[in-house]
């Protein structure tokens, strides 16, 4: 049997960290085992669904490394939705209903002030031909529910286990809008029979959603693929993400923040399983390693300061070859194979080494006004050539002449030096100025 997989992103927003873990998993699962992904754009919602949002989501999956073996979207397939609702009322799988929301909210309320489960009552069914008459010339137009058969509802879950409901303690779910709009639990369903799909990868929170699909399948005469619900994405702490990385977009991750893809997918590919997250310059390591049964039921944490050290570790990885036409992209077209290496080291994002390169190339005005203190520490400086010790020799020798120490030693060199209060290390910095550029800045910063 080959995998056949799908992932389905409402082109309504921006792709986030949940979704993309999904993706992620999902893709990892299908080429671990040789098989096809499909990319399914649910774009149902004609309101809310934007072609930007669809081209967005594509390049957030291509930055992280992902392709497709095929797509398609649901806007293009609404006769075939019609063509199986028709089939499925016929058979008795679909009936209408009329009432108001404010009707079924009022019937939540009570049932929930008798103490009884907030189910729907099936009382569509009992209507007869004139109620429902009367109803449509009153301008109703009803909805329409799938009638759940009142039976258990199991199923293996590959990363919950078992899962079992019962049919009779569900609601018949709403499949189609008033409108005449089928929904995403119809829709979904048409597709995974029709695409073949053996595996559907996806959160948590649609597990009960699943009971009712795994009737659906059976209803249109298909076969339920295998499912696999994973745990939603809590914050470090062990509860919902905070507003900030809930809303966190990977297009945000890569514009805003400056990381590198495989920063992300290192973290997601890894979270929530017993394989220990570790920084991965190549997806290739994460496929052979992946497997469902490595995933547990626990909420897993997202820290995004874990983020930016595996963000860190792998820039600190990345040989110059592999950064030189982005760097050129950037607008630094100049930056050295040595002054790459030489500052690596010391990066948290590729960005960071614009400040580095502004620092090395100058030009640097910042008056430091110690005259007397910056003359002296010029005529201490060491001959070269210089390495990373250089820094701590001569600030040694300057103590030593001077008697000065801490700030008062280091603030009017770095100021001098780099026209800055805070910034590069100057340990790194210094090899790659050089001696003529290091003692021309102490001589012009010096305030008149």
């Amino acid at each position: 049997m080959t995998i056949r997989v799908r992932f389905a992103p409402s082109p309504t927003g921006l792709l986030h960290v949940g979704n993309a873990r999904t993706a992620l998993i999902t893709w990892l699962f299908a080429r671990r085992n040789g098989g096809h992904f499909l990319l399914r754009i649910d774009d149902t919602d004609t309101e809310r669904s934007k072609p930007e949002y669809e081209e967005a989501i594509e390049s957030s999956l291509v930055w992280m490394g992902m392709d497709w073996d095929e797509k398609t979207r649901q806007r293009a397939r609404l006769e075939r939705y019609d063509e199986v609702i028709g089939q499925l009322k016929q058979d008795g799988w679909l009936y209408a209903c009329y009432e108001t929301p404010e009707e079924l909210s009022l019937k939540r309320k009570t049932q929930l002030s008798r103490g009884l489960p907030p189910i729907y009552d099936r009382s569509a069914l009992e209507l007869g031909d004139k109620q429902r008459a009367r109803y449509e010339a009153e301008g109703r137009a009803p909805h329409w529910r799938f009638r759940l058969n009142h039976a258990p509802i199991e199923w293996q879950d590959m990363v919950r286990g078992p899962v079992k409901f019962q049919g009779d303690t569900m609601s018949d779910p709403v499949v189609i809008r008033e409108d005449g709009r089928p929904l995403y639990h119809l829709c979904s369903v048409i597709d995974d029979a029709d695409y073949g799909m053996t595996h559907v990868v996806r959160g948590e929170d649609h597990v009960s959603n699943t009971a009712t699909h795994i009737q659906m399948f059976r209803a249109i005469g298909a076969t339920p693929p295998e499912f696999a619900h994973l745990p939603l994405i809590s914050d470090i702490e062990g509860g919902k993400l905070s507003k900030r990385l809930g809303s966190m977009s990977v297009r945000e991750l890569r514009k805003e923040e400056g990381l590198e893809p495989m920063a992300l997918v290192s973290l997601l590919a890894r979270l929530g399983s017993s394989d220990p997250i570790e920084p991965f310059s190549a997806i290739e390591p994460l496929i052979e390693a992946f497997d469902f049964g490595k995933f547990s039921k626990g909420a897993p944490k997202f820290d995004f300061e874990e983020l930016l050290r595996l963000n860190q570790k792998i820039l600190h990885q990345t040989d110059y070859d592999t950064v030189r036409v982005r760097l050129a992209n950037s607008g630094l077209p100049e930056v050295t194979e040595g002054f790459w290496y030489g500052v690596r080291p010391n990066l948290t994002r590729l960005a960071d080494i614009k400040e580095w390169w502004e620092v090395a190339t100058g030009p640097v005005e910042a008056p430091v006004d110690d005259t007397d203190y910056l003359s002296a520490a010029a005529s201490l400086l060491p001959a070269e050539p210089w390495n990373e010790d250089t820094w701590k020799e001569w600030t040694d020798s300057i103590k030593a002449s001077t008697g000065r120490k801490g700030k008062e030693l280091f603030m009017p060199l770095r100021l001098a030096i780099t026209g800055m209060s805070h910034g590069p290390e100057l340990g790194t910095l210094l090899p790659l100025l050089g001696h003529e550029k290091v003692a021309g800045r102490l001589k012009a910063n010096r305030a008149a």
